[in-house]
């Protein structure tokens, strides 16, 4: 309790100045200002959820987190009782979009830690950028609540090691969001392969391709009057303001982000695992390099990684800045001794013999709600995740070796034993992190 009172009372200094716009006054009193009157509603509410079984969440991150609150919402005896962002634009749209379709009250926050306060919160769901999933799940577990948390889950191996040392302290039920996992006809295409339906798997090839364009140059700007900047670095060292960073350009910077492999990697590698039966390689190598643009991007925008598992392997293909039209390369292939299997980016899979002939398909509408709905029932009643935290970042893992190896210039050798690289201290300096004073994620 005194470290979480530690990260509490961090930052309690630092006054935040009110924008022109009141936005975190509209908040605070739509929200956390709370008269008798409302106070008595909050009380007699909490009374009936704990009698009805109502799960009470807290969403942090109102960008893809949008969606989190979105799901829960569809949940019988889910409610929304928090949103929180660092920007008080979107946390002002959460709370009104919550407050439009559900009767228990939910308020708008800026300071992740202050939901964590509350006793009767039972689960959080974190889709803040990628350096901040560790810290806040850790926080999260600590705090005795369940953890829904986006893809990537950590920003570096030691904290993929740590979120999960926490989940199994504190006996927590804490899930990633590579949501493939709950797409029932992919499901249905692992069950295949795990029958045989292509022969022995030899192999897995993953493919990306966008269309993404320049971030450019950035330039020192004064920090928008809606953006708490300060908390919004939270545990990463602090830097100055640009004005290309917030809200997506994070991902190709290393400080914050892992480039196109943590941001989509992590989703094809996880099949790819999935379908091959395997957990970590004891090779991995990444070509390639930024092409496409002279700019602030300091991660690969083409580039192929190989994973090693010694009787199997992999790959990743990206092209971040070229769709390749003419290719249409699927998400996700299969390669067995007697054809292939293949997934796109939805709820789908085909079926070829070794000649190229189209054996079966099928395909289904693909969408968040079953891996969020599987997050409850685990809460509830004790199912089995189908992400479940331990599992996940061993698919992460995957990418920051990746990252390593693409880093450092090297073939990064792994064994997969003792969880460590071998003979690559340069790789081996990337395995944590700096933080910034007060918020080194502790066990």
């Amino acid at each position: 309790m005194a470290r979480f009172a530690k990260f509490l009372t961090l930052f309690s200094n630092k006054k935040i100045m009110p924008s022109p716009l009141n936005r975190r006054r509209f908040i605070a009193q739509s929200a956390a200002g709370l008269t008798a009157a409302s106070l008595a509603k909050r009380n007699s509410i909490r009374a009936a959820n704990k009698a009805n079984n109502t799960l009470r969440v807290g969403v942090m991150g109102l960008g893809r987190g949008m969606a989190h609150v979105n799901n829960f919402l569809k949940i019988s005896d889910v409610e929304v009782a928090y949103v929180c962002d660092v920007d008080d634009n979107r946390t002002a749209n959460a709370l009104a979009t919550v407050t439009k379709k559900q009767a228990a009250p939910c308020r708008g926050i800026t300071d992740l830690r202050r939901m964590l306060e509350d006793p009767h919160l039972d689960a959080i769901a974190i889709a803040a950028p990628n350096f901040w999933h560790a810290p806040a799940t850790i926080l999260g577990c600590q705090a005795g609540k369940h953890v829904y948390v986006e893809k990537p889950g950590s920003h570096n191996a030691a904290e993929a090691e740590l979120m999960v040392a926490a989940a199994r302290k504190h006996d927590r039920h804490v899930q990633m969001g590579n949501q493939r996992r709950s797409y029932p006809v992919v499901m249905e295409a692992m069950q295949r392969l795990r029958e045989g339906v292509i022969g022995k798997v030899l192999s897995a090839r993953t493919f990306y391709t966008s269309s993404r364009g320049s971030i450019g140059k950035g330039k020192p700007a004064p920090i928008p009057k809606h953006l708490n900047y300060d908390l919004w670095q939270g545990p990463a060292p602090e830097r100055p303001y640009k004005d290309n960073l917030i809200p997506y350009n994070w991902h190709w910077h290393w400080h914050y982000g892992g480039g196109e492999m943590a941001n989509n990697g992590v989703h094809a590698l996880d099949l790819a695992r999935w379908g091959l039966e395997v957990d970590l390689p004891s090779r991995v190598t990444y070509g390639g390099a930024r092409y496409h643009f002279d700019d602030d991007q300091e991660t690969p925008d083409t580039g192929m990684t190989t994973f090693d598992f010694g009787h199997c392997g992999a790959m990743w293909d990206q092209s971040s800045c070229n769709r390749r039209r003419g290719e249409a390369p699927p998400f996700v292939a299969f390669y067995g001794e007697g054809g292939v299997l293949s997934c796109t980016t939805g709820n789908n899979f085909t079926i070829h013999d070794l000649n190229g002939k189209e054996l079966e398909t099928k395909t289904a509408p693909g969408n968040d709600a079953p891996h969020f709905n599987n997050f409850v029932n685990a809460i509830r009643h004790g199912e089995k995740l189908n992400s479940e935290i331990g599992d996940a970042q061993v698919s992460t893992l995957l990418c920051h070796l990746a990252n390593m190896a693409w880093r450092t210039n090297s073939t990064v050798e792994f064994d997969p034993a003792k969880r460590r690289i071998v003979n690559n201290p340069a790789a081996e300096k990337l395995w944590s992190r700096e933080y910034r004073p007060g918020w080194e994620p502790k066990i």
